[in-house]
């Protein structure tokens, strides 16, 4: 499953950038404090983003599906990058490891079941699957349009 072409065009040479994906538009950015201006959310906002709409969505289509007595998703995360001494899982020895926390609140009068089955289903979300999966970025340099 292929997604629509997301653009991303510097907007002058500050880190603002204007992003497109379909007919949407929105503004990315750095903080006041890296630099930036702080005019949209930065990239790990919109990667958190990401996971976190996907989530939502995941969980909110399993409950609708198996009509769930869902009322409302909440998904809080954060990322933070570890840099740690002694890593015995860490590939290569990178001694780094980035985190994803992510916290959900689920409304309404489910059983203690139902929220376990729920909290399996977040992590079958797409996004997800994707950021815990091996990934291959393939980047090409293509010509500058001629004036």
């Amino acid at each position: 499953m292929a997604s629509r072409t997301v653009t991303v065009r510097s907007v002058d040479a500050s880190f603002l950038q204007a992003v497109e994906a379909g007919p949407h538009r929105w503004q990315a950015d750095e903080p006041s404090e890296d630099g930036g201006t702080d005019a949209g959310p930065n990239p790990y906002d919109l990667l958190l983003a990401a996971l976190g709409t996907c989530t939502s969505m995941t969980i909110g289509m399993y409950a609708r599906r198996r009509s769930l007595p869902l009322e409302r998703v909440t998904v809080e995360l954060a990322h933070e990058r570890l840099h740690v001494e002694d890593c015995a899982e860490c590939e290569g020895g990178k001694r780094r490891v980035e985190r994803i926390d992510r916290r959900l609140v689920l409304e309404g009068p489910l059983s203690d079941e139902q929220r376990a089955k729920l909290l399996v289903i977040a992590n079958k979300c797409p996004v997800h699957q994707t950021l815990t999966a091996r990934m291959e970025i393939r980047t090409t340099l293509e010509p500058a349009p001629t004036q």
